[in-house]
């Protein structure tokens, strides 16, 4: 389905979408991707929702990923949040809405980087509507499976 007629090639801008793959920028991805409105569109070696964790979400939006304290959660400090860190991550889950473990998404979360699930084609819409109002953004879509 094409999603946008006319995109600023400067943005990163969802052209279109169908069940197996995703346009960016008229470019046809067909693995999961991670992007923002400017910068690189990231390939991942996601297959599903299974194999989203907590240290991919943090690698993502830039948190450090070193060394953690077991017992840190204890501490009434949190890490730092990134200063080009996303005010919402939006999660394409798929052909099926697929939500989240809360250990997985609260790292964000504590951080106030919100954390959205829903199908991928409704990621792909989401995202494309917050990125024209200049939010910042940062989608996370996992292809659909294709047809037999």
């Amino acid at each position: 389905m094409l999603l946008q007629k006319d995109f600023n090639p400067s943005l990163n801008t969802v052209t279109a979408y169908g069940d197996s793959h995703l346009e960016i920028n008229q470019v046809r991805f067909e693995t999961a991707i991670c992007f923002g409105p400017e910068g690189p569109i990231r390939e991942l070696e996601l297959r599903t929702v299974a194999d989203i964790d907590a240290a991919v979400l943090k690698a993502l939006v830039g948190l450090d990923a070193g060394a953690q304290d077991p017992l840190a959660f204890l501490d009434e400090t949190l890490p730092a949040r990134p200063d080009d860190a996303p005010e919402v991550v939006i999660i394409g889950t798929g052909t099926r809405q697929t939500f989240l473990p809360p250990d997985v998404i609260r790292p964000l979360l504590q951080l106030g980087i919100g954390v959205e699930t829903m199908t991928t084609q409704a990621a792909a819409r989401t995202y494309n509507i917050l990125m024209s109002e200049e939010r910042h953004v940062l989608a996370l879509l996992l292809p659909g499976e294709p047809h037999a």
